[in-house]
């Protein structure tokens, strides 16, 4: 099953002044499932009951055609979908004088080192004080590059992972890093700090991840979700945590979260995933460490790196003493 967001629309006649259209279109490629389940693990931020009023309001087309949420979807169809979106959530985010850790600047792209507890772009509940907001302050002309609520953006982390994160300058390097990340030629590893110790100390984690039919705000390791490749390797064992060194193939939605739980090793201070995490954080330990691509105007690998932040430091410094005692 793959995703695209194809466009945000100025206005429909069918709608009030106060709302646009959102499209969305879905190809299928695990046939089986019910139309309103299918769209419910690929649409984020929609609940089920959401899904079938608007397949009862005729918002979703199965290969150009009305169907009912209880029709089983097939290999090869296109399902389509129009989601009205008040225009107020739909407006560009607004400049904001926030800091930004630039790691590397060309003509091209940034390199930031993004902080824990700041979202990377605007969405229900949090219209400001997101990275986008910080980028369009001190980069005006970002407003110009891909999507509007978006700007420069080419990959995600999450709300409370630290990090960092390529953002493109211009639509041309847009296009080239955004390839480049479906290609899957992308380095990405990440520092994390998971319960216990796991067994092997290096392994390859498959399992897919969709979302999950339970708690609609999670993910989880499901056989109807998304293939999903994760692999890890020890570097430190503390007895009852082990800091780990973990790369990333794919980039699910919180996808060393959830492999991580999967195995029956959770990370620390994730709220989520590890309930019964210590609380020794306050935030899940998870920080994007490495990242390498080829640089948009040269073509060079290139590969940048970040030290685990201060909050995460002190965990760590306090495990190195707590294990020399």
């Amino acid at each position: 099953m793959t995703r695209e967001l194809l466009h945000l629309t100025a206005m429909n006649s069918m709608m009030t002044e106060c709302y646009s259209i959102k499209e969305f279109s879905f190809e299928v490629t695990t046939p089986g499932q019910r139309l309103d389940l299918f769209l419910s693990e690929e649409l984020i931020g929609q609940t089920r009951s959401s899904i079938q009023n608007l397949i009862l309001k005729k918002y979703v087309t199965v290969n150009g055609q009305v169907s009912k949420a209880s029709y089983k979807v097939k290999t090869g169809e296109f399902i389509s979908v129009k989601i009205p979106v008040a225009l107020d959530q739909t407006n560009p985010p607004i400049p904001q004088n926030l800091p930004l850790t630039i790691v590397y600047e060309d003509s091209t792209l940034l390199i930031v080192n993004k902080a824990a507890g700041i979202s990377v772009h605007p969405g229900p509940g949090h219209s400001s004080h997101t990275l986008v907001n910080a980028l369009l302050w001190h980069y005006p002309d970002l407003q110009n590059v891909g999507e509007s609520l978006r700007p420069g953006i080419v990959h995600r982390l999450d709300k409370d992972t630290s990090g960092l994160m390529a953002i493109a300058k211009t639509s041309k390097a847009l296009k080239n890093l955004q390839k480049q990340w479906k290609d899957r030629t992308v380095t990405k590893r990440y520092w994390a700090l998971v319960q216990g110790c796991p067994s092997p100390k290096s392994g390859i984690i498959e399992f897919p991840i969709g979302r999950d039919p339970r708690y609609r705000q999670k993910m989880a390791a499901i056989a109807s979700g998304k293939p999903a490749i994760t692999s890890y390797q020890t570097k430190e064992e503390f007895g009852t945590v082990t800091l780990l060194d973990v790369s990333l193939e794919t980039g699910r939605t919180h996808q060393i979260r959830v492999h991580m739980a999967a195995i029956g090793h959770p990370l620390v201070g994730d709220q989520i995933y590890n309930k019964k995490s210590s609380t020794i954080l306050p935030r899940q330990f998870l920080h994007a460490h490495t990242l390498g691509f080829h640089l948009p105007n040269s073509g060079n690998f290139t590969t940048f790196c970040s030290s685990l932040p201060h909050d995460l430091n002190l965990v760590y410094e306090g495990l190195l003493q707590e294990r020399e005692r």
